[in-house]
């Protein structure tokens, strides 16, 4: 395959493949500046990474400011010249307030999903960080560039296209997640691409595409290409390698999937979920509501008298490995996951440029 590149900022992105974000403590310093130091981009997770912090329930904002930075400095050590980022969801309060630590702490990028990122570009105004929407439907990125276009008078430097087979949170209605086959959300994609060819047309200037959502081979690269995208994101993969910031029991719970027990979840975000069944899945599904250690006041659309478990705290529980109460959030293909490996195994599994 010939070989393609794409620029961020005035970085080359020498292996075309964005990392995804994961949190909470999934992706933080270590697993993105691994990616980063291989030529592709290393993404951190701004969900909760001070969760380690020791006053993190009685102070989490400074504490996750603080993390922001660590880990952005623990990434660069790994990767001096690397392009490495952050992934912010727009469901988070305090958003604005995240944002501008991520452009304090030298991001070369911001991905922002979970919701629309209607004012990015306010928060990252002149600052040189480049800003990423991720969407998953032709609507969906018609509404984020119009805005961004009409309002601020500025395109996205980059478009994500999170595809119904990714893990986490799903930027769809749960009906669709059944309706859409591999060839219908082909033909989604490439509605999306026309969208933003037009917008690249009016400012002059590449906006680079990379497709996500169950890519896991060189064969689903190659795929992805062929529909006219530039890179691909990948998460599921990265997990299960040596240097993934997760507990090694969460890792060894991809390994241990199988097939049926991958499964879409009701997120306390009012978004749906992929997810590996568990302990909490089954109490969820009994109603048994599981109760905050504290509330943090995390989410915007979640409402802690109500919530059957608190995200945040399902979350840590993942990142620590303490798996019964934990969301495992996993990619649709995470059953194939068979060993721990490392990053340059995983990047080199996908054979970028050859036929």
């Amino acid at each position: 395959m010939e070989r393609k590149t794409f620029t961020i900022g005035k970085k080359e992105v020498k292996v075309p493949l964005l990392q995804g974000g994961m949190g909470v403590g999934i992706s933080l310093g270590g697993l993105a500046g691994a990616v980063a130091k291989e030529g592709a981009v290393g993404i951190i997770s701004a969900a909760h990474p001070g969760y380690r912090e020791p006053d993190f329930y009685q102070n989490p904002i400074e504490a996750n400011k603080r993390a922001i930075h660590s880990e952005m400095k623990k990434a660069r050590a790994i990767a001096p010249d690397g392009i490495i980022g952050f992934n912010i969801m727009v469901a988070m309060n305090h958003y604005e307030e995240y944002v501008r630590e991520i452009v304090k702490a030298g991001a070369d990028i911001i991905v922002s999903g979970a919701g629309l990122p209607a004012d990015l570009p306010a928060y990252t105004k002149d600052s040189g960080v480049a800003i990423a929407p991720i969407v998953s439907t032709e609507k969906s990125a018609k509404v984020i560039l119009k805005y961004w276009d009409r309002k601020y008078k500025c395109t996205a430097d980059l478009l994500v296209i999170e595809g119904p087979w990714a893990g986490g949170h799903l930027g769809f209605h749960p009906d669709q997640l059944s309706t859409f086959t591999r060839e219908s959300y082909d033909e989604e994609v490439r509605k999306i691409l026309a969208v933003v060819r037009k917008y690249e047309e009016k400012y002059g200037h590449k906006i680079p595409v990379v497709l996500a959502g169950g890519i896991r081979n060189h064969d689903d690269y190659v795929h992805a290409m062929s529909l006219g995208v530039d890179g691909i994101q990948v998460a599921t993969r990265f997990v299960t390698t040596v240097e993934c910031d997760a507990d090694e029991r969460y890792k060894n719970a991809y390994i241990r999937a199988n097939k049926e027990d991958i499964e879409i979840v009701k997120s306390p975000v009012g978004m749906p979920g992929r997810a590996i069944h568990n302990a909490l899945m089954d109490k969820v599904a009994s109603s048994v509501r599981v109760p905050a250690v504290r509330c943090l006041n995390c989410i915007h659309t979640c409402n802690p008298a109500t919530t059957p478990y608190c995200i945040t705290d399902a979350l840590i529980h993942a990142a620590k490995g303490e798996l019964d109460e934990a969301l495992l959030f996993c990619g649709g293909m995470a059953y194939e996951a068979d060993h721990i490996g490392t990053v340059k195994e995983v990047i080199d599994s996908f054979r970028f440029f050859e036929d």
